[in-house]
C-alpha cells in the first residue's frame, strides 16, 4: 500500500469522524456570562461556560465538551482576528397599554429601517418592553405583541423573516426603575438591535 494511499485513507477516516456542526460559545469581552441551548432531533445541550462546544455529530447525537482559548485560536485563528462591529441599537417607543407606536416612534422608523439596511448581512433581534402598569403576566404578553408588531413592520420593508427574531422581556429591564402600577412611557419600547 503506498503511503498517499494512506494518507488518503486517514484524510477520509477524520472527515467521516468530524462533527456535521459545531457551536463554541465565546466570551464576553465585558465579562458577562452568557450561554445558549443547541437543540437537534436526538436532543439538548447547554452550552453555558466560555469554550464550551456542542457538536452535532454525524450520526445524529449531539455532544457536549469543554475546549480551552488555545484550541478555539488554534482552530480558528482567522476567523476570530476578522473585526465585528459593534451591534447597532434603535428604540421605539408605544402607546399606553398597546403594540402601536407613538408617533414621535412612527416618524422616526424610515431612518431607523435605513440604518439596518446598510448594516452587512446582519440579523436582527427585536425586544419588546413594558411599564409596570398592569400584572407581570399581562406585561409579558404585550412585550412580546410590541415586538411581533415590529418585527411585522422590518418583514414588510423586505428584511428575510429568517433574520428577524421577537421576544418580549415584560417588565424586567427598564429603563427607569418604577413602583408598581408607575405608568412610564420610556419603559414601553421595543429595541431593534442589528447584529
Amino acid at each position: 500500500m503506498s503511503m498517499r494511499f494512506v494518507a488518503l485513507l486517514g484524510l477520509v477516516a477524520l472527515q467521516a469522524c468530524a462533527p456535521l456542526s459545531r457551536v463554541t460559545l465565546l466570551p464576553q469581552d465585558d465579562g458577562r456570562a452568557t450561554a445558549v441551548q443547541v437543540q437537534s432531533a436526538s436532543g439538548v445541550v447547554d452550552v453555558t461556560q466560555p469554550y464550551q462546544t456542542a457538536a452535532l455529530q454525524r450520526d445524529g447525537r449531539l455532544t457536549a465538551q469543554q475546549s480551552s482559548a488555545e484550541e478555539v485560536r488554534a482552530a480558528y485563528g482567522p476567523l476570530l482576528a476578522l473585526p465585528v462591529p459593534a451591534a447597532a441599537r434603535f428604540t421605539l417607543q408605544f402607546e399606553p397599554g398597546s403594540s402601536v407606536l407613538t408617533a414621535e416612534s412612527q416618524s422616526q422608523l424610515e431612518g431607523i429601517l435605513a440604518q439596518a439596511r446598510a448594516r452587512a448581512g446582519g440579523e436582527m433581534v427585536v425586544v419588546g418592553h413594558t411599564d409596570r402598569t398592569g400584572s407581570p403576566q399581562a406585561n409579558d404578553t404585550l412585550s412580546l405583541q410590541r415586538a411581533q408588531a415590529v418585527r411585522e413592520l422590518l418583514i414588510k420593508q423586505g428584511f428575510a423573516p429568517e433574520l428577524v427574531e421577537a421576544v418580549g422581556r415584560g417588565e424586567r429591564e427598564p429603563l427607569v426603575p418604577t413602583e408598581a402600577n408607575v405608568s412610564e412611557p420610556r419603559n414601553r419600547r421595543a429595541e431593534i438591535i442589528v447584529r
